[in-house]
């Protein structure tokens, strides 16, 4: 029987199954080859598309953007000083408003359940261009990435390392649970400081138990496996190497944020890390935008890597545009 996501919203990878999953996939490489021979779509066409964005981005909007024109769409960018969402409206009503304008709505920002509520009150998919919980567009641009390098995504070993609670290692858990994969968040445990008032205040760097509990029930079922760990030998054998920052967007003034650097230093992807996979052909992958090398302060990745053989960051990077496509096409489209 024929696929449909048609009405869908796309939230979370949690909301669908692999074979769901495996054809976004599809459909994105489908696309991408389709815009690489210079066909022009009309698979939006007539279709008016609000862009939310609480958190500026370079690949997600222009993403969304280039995707929606493509496809004989309009995208309408709406930023934070654009709308009153959160501030003079509700989430309800600005979703009930935008509904009886637009075909589909993007958000962008920090709370997950502004996402909810906009879909629980907008009668159009809306789709999660990233939350502090989650951002299931990037993992679908990741996937896409690997396949085409290595052929599959099941039994590949992908080792996340760094924050490891942060929302791209709640996405690419959940996903790599959905896709048979072999998933590891390598992380300190935790790393503390001291507050204002004097009190020693510990955060720990693993994802929630409640999250790594699904996931594990998830992968008993599609015989992906999920290690949560601190010890750098778990990089043994990878095929994928993943990071993200140390500090993301809205937390750089939190307090804590030199210890949290310090505790996450050894986990920085470098070529002694590469080198230890014993995989000459690791690919090295990164959401973006990165800390490394022209005059930046290099954390979660040395300019080495990042400008090694192994790095796939600018496919994975232009991924985010075709598998974005997708999304909108299977749940809005002709």
């Amino acid at each position: 029987m024929p696929i449909s996501l048609k009405g869908r919203d796309f939230l979370t990878l949690k909301d669908f199954t692999p074979e769901e999953i495996a054809y976004l996939l599809e459909l994105s490489a489908a696309l991408k080859l389709k815009k690489k021979m210079g066909i022009k779509g009309d698979l939006l066409e007539g279709k008016n598309i609000a862009l939310i964005f609480e958190k500026p981005s370079t690949r997600t909007r222009c993403s969304f953007t280039v995707a929606c024109v493509d496809e004989g769409g309009h995208p309408e960018y709406l930023g934070k000083n654009d709308i009153q969402l959160g501030k003079k409206e509700s989430v309800a009503d600005t979703a009930r408003v935008l509904e009886r304008m637009f075909d589909g709505i993007e958000f962008r920002g920090f709370s997950h359940d502004h996402v909810e509520g906009l879909a629980k009150y907008a009668s159009v998919p809306i789709w999660n261009g990233l939350t502090d919980f989650d951002h299931p567009t990037q993992v679908l641009a990741d996937f896409l990435t690997i396949q085409e390098y290595l052929g599959g995504l099941g039994g590949v070993r992908f080792v996340y390392t760094g924050d490891g609670r942060n929302n791209m290692a709640n996405a690419l858990m959940i996903g790599a649970a959905k896709m048979g994969m072999d998933f590891v968040i390598l992380a300190p445990k935790s790393y503390s400081y001291t507050d204002e008032n004097g009190k020693n205040v510990a955060v720990s760097l693993f994802p929630e138990e409640e999250l790594t509990a699904y996931c594990r029930k998830i992968a008993e079922e599609t015989g992906a496996s999920i290690t949560i760990t601190d010890d750098i030998a778990a990089v043994e054998e990878a095929d994928v190497i993943y990071t993200d920052v140390w500090v993301s967007m809205g937390e750089e003034n939190n307090p804590g944020m030199k210890e949290r650097v310090a505790a996450l230093k050894p986990y920085q992807v470098n070529m002694e890390m590469l080198e230890r996979t014993g995989n000459p052909d690791v690919l090295f992958m990164h959401c973006l935008p990165a800390f490394h090398g022209a005059g930046m302060k290099e954390e979660e990745v040395t300019d080495e890597v990042f400008e090694s053989k192994n790095s796939v960051v600018f496919d994975e990077a232009e991924n985010r545009m075709h598998t974005i496509k997708a999304v909108m096409v299977a749940t809005l489209g002709k």
